[in-house]
């Protein structure tokens, strides 16, 4: 379970398909203009609705705000508009900023992620697009999702949001400029771990199709969020209007071996082989725990305080079948 990175542009969830604005998408959104004109002042914009921006653009409808989604594709968009959502499929990097925000959204949220997109990718879909906001509409607040892979320490220390954060990949380092950026503009960066949840959770797959190894002895620390206790913190974010950085994580970092020592007697596997560090990661090799307190100290508190509560509902998930 590695740190989470804000799917590239072509990926599930992602604004991010070679179409560009066209007169259905003006006619679209003036259409919700027109029916939310006087809910201006309570609306938020959540762009990216894939794993967490769909499930956050759900829990922003159930609790009575006026919310609207951009995802890539029409398809993906049709099947939240089933559920009863407002969703609107585009491309951001040639869709018109202005035609998406014609509803004057109160707070922009930022959930798109890169996928296993590239230097481009990051570049268009978090850069560019938060410098496309900041210059071409209107807002109130606008907030980040970022990761936890921009801090680069690797002695397993304590790292809470006054830690350095200097990642020397190019992904990292534009990340950080795209942090800087909202941050300019009094708004709010979550940094989120390593996400799982239902129907994603990369390690407990990798160890049932028999692929995971452990790096090393196993002393890499893991930091994790589960993806409805990551929704909760961009809830709170959006409704109490929260500015600066924030680390979302839960509140029990642990090692790479604890991980597997507790998972595989659950599934009746053995643990997996011990291999070489895995230098080349995408976000780099690092072990670090990440400290949650700040976000803590402001109400927030996860329904899964550590890997346990959540791998164990999985599992159980699994085994109804």
């Amino acid at each position: 379970m590695t740190d989470s990175t804000p799917s590239a542009p072509g990926s599930p969830g992602t604004p991010g398909s070679p179409a560009g604005p066209s007169k259905l998408l003006e006619s679209e959104t003036t259409e919700r203009s027109r029916r939310t004109s006087g809910n201006a002042g309570n609306s938020v914009l959540v762009i990216g609705c894939g794993y967490v921006g769909a499930q956050l653009l759900r829990e922003l409808n159930r609790a009575g705000c006026k919310a609207t989604g951009i995802t890539l594709s029409e398809p993906s968009a049709d099947a939240l508009r089933r559920e009863g959502l407002d969703v609107v499929a585009a491309d951001l990097r040639t869709s018109d900023l202005r035609v998406l925000t014609v509803d004057n959204p109160s707070t922009i949220i930022h959930c798109a992620s890169s996928g296993k997109g590239g230097l481009a990718a990051y570049r268009e879909i978090f850069l560019k697009t938060i410098r496309r906001l900041i210059e071409e509409t209107s807002f109130e607040h606008l907030i980040f999702t970022s990761s936890t892979s921009v801090y680069t320490q690797t002695d397993g220390s304590m790292v809470t949001e006054t830690a350095p954060a200097k990642p020397e990949r190019e992904t990292g380092k534009i990340l950080r400029e795209t942090e800087e950026l909202v941050l300019a503009h009094d708004g709010a960066v979550l940094r989120l771990a390593g996400i799982y949840g239902p129907g994603r959770c990369v390690p407990l797959e990798k160890l049932l199709s028999g692929e995971a190894v452990i790096e090393g002895d196993g002393e890499r620390i893991i930091n994790s969020i589960h993806r409805d206790d990551a929704v909760s913190a961009l809830y709170l974010a959006t409704r109490q209007r929260w500015q600066g950085i924030f680390n979302v994580a839960d509140t029990t970092p642990m090692t790479q071996l604890e991980w597997f020592q507790w998972v595989c007697p659950q599934v009746g596997r053995p643990l997996p082989r011990f291999a070489p560090r895995d230098l080349d990661r995408k976000r780099a090799w690092t072990s670090k725990r990440v400290s949650s307190a700040k976000l803590r100290s402001l109400g927030w508190t996860p329904r899964y305080p550590s890997f346990r509560e959540g791998v164990a509902e999985l599992i159980s998930e699994r085994e109804r079948g």
